[in-house]
C-alpha cells in the first residue's frame, strides 16, 4: 500500500502497510539508519524522532499513527538547537558507543525548543526515556546546559 509520509520536509511515499512500525520504513525501506532499533517497546528511546516536533517512539508507531504529521529524524533534524546540540556533544565528548545519541540528541533538542532554559529537573524528565548503556548521563546533561547557554549567547 501506498502511503505519502512527510518526512525531513519532504514528502515522501512509502510502500508499506498502515500498521508497519515507523521505525521498520525508516531504516528498511528509506535507508535512514540514523534512528536506532534498541528494544522494541519504547523503553530505551534509541528510536526516538519527532512527529509535529514532539519526540516519539518509531518503533511503536505505526503509520497510521503518523498520518499527516511531520516526521523529522537524525537526518533532518535542524535549527539553532540542534546545531548547538551538536557542538556541545563534540566538545564534551559525549558519545561513548554512540548507538544511543541519535535518540538522546533527538530527545534533547525536543526539550531546548520547549525548554530553553532546562533546570536539572527538566533534563531528568525529558531525558528519562533515554538509555545510555555507556552511562553517559552526566556528560548528556552538561552538554544540554552548554547548549543551552550558547542558544542563550
Amino acid at each position: 500500500m501506498s502511503i505519502m509520509l512527510h518526512l525531513n520536509g519532504t514528502p515522501t511515499p512509502v510502500n508499506a502497510e498502515p500498521d508497519t512500525p515507523l521505525l521498520w520504513v525508516l531504516r528498511g525501506e528509506l535507508h535512514l539508519n540514523g534512528t536506532k532499533f534498541g528494544c522494541g517497546m519504547a523503553l530505551c528511546g534509541a528510536c526516538t524522532v519527532h512527529l509535529n516536533g514532539e519526540p516519539i517512539r518509531a518503533c511503536i508507531t505505526p503509520l497510521s499513527a503518523v498520518g499527516d504529521g511531520k516526521v523529522t529524524t537524525i537526518e533532518g533534524v535542524a535549527g539553532p538547537e540542534a546545531v548547538a546540540l551538536r557542538e556541545a556533544w563534540t566538545t564534551l565528548d559525549v558519545a561513548q558507543c554512540g548507538y544511543c545519541q541519535s535518540g538522546q540528541l533527538m530527545s534533547a533538542c525536543a526539550l531546548l525548543r520547549k525548554t530553553p532554559r532546562p533546570t536539572d529537573a527538566d533534563i531528568n524528565a525529558a531525558m528519562s526515556g533515554n538509555a545510555c548503556r555507556c552511562g553517559t548521563y552526566p556528560r548528556i546533561r552538561a552538554a544540554i546546559h552548554q547548549a543551552a547557554a550558547k542558544r542563550r549567547d
